[in-house]
């Protein structure tokens, strides 16, 4: 069953290592087939090497198992609870990047500071809370979905324009029109997580980027008239 998906889905999978974002097995992407409502997902524990489409994990959006013999990843209910909030999200990605975990553990929010920034987020990449007791006790995987889709409902923030959180104390959560392009958002928060540091670093009040030129990069890739890439 939907043996494309699994395809994908373990190809992504398979790629987080080199984009120098995981370390031992700290990271999983899924990806889901909208017409069938379900969504494939990496195992949990098995090494990256090692993966390979039949391994893929494919859960339904009542979160039941519906194929594969290995246990889905501890975050399956996580990514389960961003597809089921969100009809335009197609891939869900979760590592424990060192620049954007720093900021999730320090419970800093990611400012845009630059046009690389605006390129693929629409404004600051915020900071959801960290879960209560309570929470973790009764259901944390699932109980982390939903405060992170409380968190953009209740600040207004569009999870299409900004396709990324940082959870305090944990890691950063992106995601994307489809398995690939949560990924590619994952690498981008990354890489703006360490320009953000170093910028910073060099000067801690560095202002945030002008409104003008956050529309400009923004819109130019993902505006009803983008004319950013090949038709």
């Amino acid at each position: 069953m939907l043996d494309d998906l699994k395809a994908t889905v373990c190809e992504t999978n398979r790629a987080l290592p080199g984009t120098g974002l995981v370390q031992l097995t700290w990271g999983n992407v899924s990806g889901i087939d909208r017409d069938r409502g379900i969504f494939a997902i990496k195992p949990s524990g098995v090494d990256y090497g090692e993966l390979k489409p039949g391994h893929m994990v494919l859960v339904d959006l009542e979160g039941k198992v519906v194929e594969g013999e290995l246990k889905p990843s501890s975050d399956t209910k996580t990514h389960l609870e961003l597809y089921r909030a969100w009809p335009g999200v197609g891939g869900v990605c979760h590592t424990h990047s060192p620049a954007a975990t720093a900021l999730s553990q320090a419970g800093r929010e990611l400012p845009a500071f630059g046009t690389t920034h605006a390129d693929h987020f629409y404004g600051t990449v915020p900071v959801c809370r960290a879960l209560r007791p309570e929470e973790v006790a009764d259901d944390y995987e699932r109980e982390t979905g939903l405060a992170i889709v409380a968190h953009f409902a209740d600040h207004q923030i569009d999870p299409l324009a900004v396709p990324a959180v940082l959870q305090h104390f944990h890691a950063p959560f992106t995601w994307g029109k489809h398995a690939r392009s949560a990924l590619d958002n994952s690498v981008a928060l990354e890489m703006c997580a360490r320009m953000a540091l170093d910028a910073w670093a060099i000067a801690p009040s560095t202002p945030a980027l002008p409104e003008h030129l956050l529309d400009k990069h923004f819109l130019r890739k993902h505006g009803p008239g983008a004319y950013y890439g090949q038709k």
